[in-house]
């Protein structure tokens, strides 16, 4: 998948990267302060999980719209194709193209302005989405990501989420240095990487009224079963999956603390070198011969690559985002239990 969401990236320079650095040339900013989507895109992120979505498997598309103001617009959007590794001579990039010109032709909303995807559990804090998230912004700079939670979803609320990488992450891509240094001098933390973007649907009048007319020809029972409580399944494969990050969390420290000694010893062996050289060096004078000559000690000890602090960041934004979920299916749990027994004592 990640190579999926890299090529997008590129493809994305062919069409809206021209519409947004425009815009940050004439403004001087190009931060997106909400993302306005139509009811028509939600539905169709939908219907393309339902249709190729399985299990854990992660669907993806492209984004298209317009910027206006501070606002991103999201009007259309297309899938990309499932295909398997036989298909050697499918080229992604080419066939986002092909779209973007057709719908282009027929009048509609064509600039690329991000892309979409679908979580496991909320399990999308990853490297992939990272790097491809930086490619779109990199080249499309009003871009975003939209995280789709089906399970979620599936609970009774619809769950769509927007990001963008923060100024301060984009520089650090911008690098390509994720050294502990470097990171620490950026003031990069998981809590900063990622900026949620304020999401707002939109319907039109006639949607909206036929929306209305179906509410009301609902039955009364069908609204009820949103009152029941989610199975425990949901809340125990959340506990697993972190506890899983929370083990990937110590295999890091484990690897750091050993970095530490790594270094730790290596400076004790340069203070050991330096003084039996230095006392080779008296013995030397003494006799009355030259001291030996000054040697390069970083080529006798080369130093230590510390390990990329990235991926450890990554998890723990993963960890944060578990906590969040739990923390809102047992609130969600509970309101729900509350709300089921004012009816069950109403009815009474």
């Amino acid at each position: 998948m990640a190579s999926r969401k890299e090529s997008s990236g590129a493809a994305g320079s062919g069409f809206g990267a021209s519409k947004g650095k425009g815009k940050a040339a004439a403004t001087g900013d190009s931060a997106v302060k909400q993302v306005q989507i139509d009811g028509l895109v939600v539905l169709k992120i939908i219907k393309h999980y339902q249709e190729e979505g399985q299990g854990n498997e992660v669907v993806q598309g492209v984004l298209l719209g317009l910027v206006v103001d501070d606002r991103l617009e999201i009007t259309n959007c297309f899938p990309f194709p499932q295909h398997t590794e036989d298909d050697a001579d499918f080229d992604e990039v080419q066939y986002q193209m092909e779209m973007m010109r057709s719908l282009r032709h027929v009048n509609i909303d064509h600039l690329h302005v991000g892309w979409y995807q679908s979580t496991y559990y909320g399990s999308f804090v990853t490297r992939a989405l990272l790097d491809s998230q930086f490619s779109y912004q990199h080249a499309i700079e009003e871009s975003v990501v939209l995280i789709y939670d089906p399970i979620k979803t599936a609970q009774g609320s619809l769950s769509l989420k927007a990001y963008r990488l923060t100024p301060k992450l984009m520089e650090v891509c911008k690098e390509k240095d994720f050294s502990p240094e470097a990171l620490k001098k950026a003031n990069i933390a998981y809590e900063n990487m990622f900026e949620e973007v304020p999401i707002v649907i939109k319907n039109s009048y006639l949607i909206n009224v036929m929306l209305w007319e179906l509410e009301k020809k609902s039955a009364v029972a069908d609204r009820h079963e949103l009152l029941s409580l989610a199975s425990s399944n949901h809340l125990g494969k959340s506990l697993q999956l972190l506890m899983d990050r929370v083990d990937e969390m110590s295999q890091d420290i484990v690897k750091y603390n050993t970095y530490l000694r790594n270094v730790s010893k290596q400076q004790q062996q340069k203070h050991q070198y330096q003084q039996r050289r230095q006392q080779e060096n008296i013995q030397r004078q003494s006799r009355g011969e030259a001291p030996l000559p000054e040697e390069d000690i970083n080529k006798l000890f080369k130093p230590l690559q510390p390990p990329a602090r990235m991926d450890s960041l990554l998890i723990a934004g993963q960890i944060n985002t578990y906590c969040q979920n739990i923390k809102e299916f047992n609130a969600q749990n509970l309101g729900k239990l509350f709300m089921a027994q004012a009816l069950q004592d109403y009815n009474n």
